[in-house]
């Protein structure tokens, strides 16, 4: 069975990224962290890959996203996995998630990829559903938010 075949009908899978104007439209709808332009854009440009969810009638206009940050070697970070509110416990997500594992699997370099995330509350369920482990005690994620000029 195909990924896409998970999808509910009149739902379409499209490889590529939002625009930047989706981009952060799906974020903010989401309760994601508020972004600019420029950040949307740089941070299309500089992902491995990506994928968003549309409707069959409207298919430019996402409705759920992810994207994958990566060296294509062997370290992967998933990111901005998002759907909106009106369209979620559609199993969409799980989809955009398993169409991003698979490109890992098929396009990183040979051996073992070693794949990360932020897990907020909401999406533990469908991370661990999907392999995902929590990394405490032994490893713990940090980060640091600067302000950047640009």
């Amino acid at each position: 069975m195909a990924i896409t075949d998970a999808l509910a009908t009149g739902y379409i899978l499209v490889e590529g990224y939002p625009s930047p104007e989706d981009y952060l439209q799906i974020r903010a709808a989401c309760g994601l962290s508020r972004r600019n332009v420029e950040q949307a854009t740089t941070a299309v440009k500089g992902s491995w890959y990506g994928v968003y969810v549309a409707e069959e009638a409207t298919p430019t206009k996402p409705i759920a996203m992810g994207r994958i940050i990566g060296d294509g070697g062997w370290y992967f970070l998933i990111a901005d996995m998002a759907t909106l509110p009106e369209h979620q416990r559609k199993g969409i997500a799980d989809v955009v998630l398993k169409s991003l594992l698979a490109r890992i699997k098929s396009h990183a370099a040979k051996g073992k990829a070693y794949i990360t995330l932020g897990a907020d509350p909401p999406g533990r369920k469908l991370y661990e559903k999907n392999g995902f482990k929590d990394t405490m005690p032994n490893q713990m994620g940090m980060s640091l938010q600067i302000d950047a000029g640009g």
